[in-house]
């Protein structure tokens, strides 16, 4: 192995370091309060080193919600090989999200604005996501799960808002996240769902009430 070889291994390393690092400090606290300072602390490496690898916090952003859409990409193909419908998958992926959220401090979303190239890779992904929804739910009704008369380009969009909703007002001082996040997410799917679908979700809504959530 050449040198060059030789350098480039740890070097990939610390870079995935950085990034799993950075990204965890991004979600806990928001991206403003976390400085690259921080993460250099964190990793117990110099901020030249930091620097040598990310020339500044953008770019470290970026790669964080890169590889954040690396993870999410290979979590729904792992779904999608072991679900046996798409409402299933969907399933699945609303506990993940779940997860997700409750482990993102409000402000990283509000923050991500602030990097107009950052902001507008996550924007980019959303309408992605969408579109790739959209064929999803396509793929449901063939399988008997969604109703064929719904517009779904439509319905995700509102989805999508009411989620932007969520998480850009107060009403969560009012209401628990859980309790909005299921409020939209299980009116959204019932509302799809043919009645072959609806009994699924709600086998899936009983089971997921007896397991203590948050």
């Amino acid at each position: 192995m050449s040198d060059n070889a030789k350098r480039s291994v740890p070097r990939t390393e610390l870079k995935k370091r950085i990034v799993e690092t950075a990204m965890q400090a991004f979600k806990s606290h928001g991206i403003k309060s976390i400085t690259m300072d921080d993460i250099a602390v964190s990793l117990g490496i110099s901020k030249r080193t930091l620097y040598e690898v990310f020339a500044n916090k953008e770019m470290l952003l970026e790669a964080c919600i890169l590889k954040e859409r690396e993870d999410m990409k290979a979590y729904v193909d792992e779904m999608l090989a072991t679900s046996d419908h798409v409402l299933e998958v969907l399933l699945k992926l609303y506990l993940h999200s779940i997860e997700r959220f409750h482990a993102t401090h409000k402000s990283f979303f509000e923050d991500l604005k602030k990097y107009p190239k950052v902001y507008e890779l996550f924007k980019s992904d959303k309408k992605h996501d969408s579109a790739e929804a959209v064929s999803f739910f396509k793929e449901g009704v063939k399988q008997g799960i969604f109703r064929d008369d719904i517009n779904f380009a439509i319905v995700n969009l509102l989805v999508h808002e009411q989620i932007e909703l969520l998480l850009n007002t107060d009403i969560c001082e009012k209401y628990s996240f859980l309790e909005v996040y299921e409020s939209i997410m299980f009116t959204y799917l019932r509302g799809i769902s043919t009645e072959k679908g609806a009994r699924e979700l709600e086998k899936f809504i009983c089971e997921y009430r007896r397991t203590p959530q948050g």
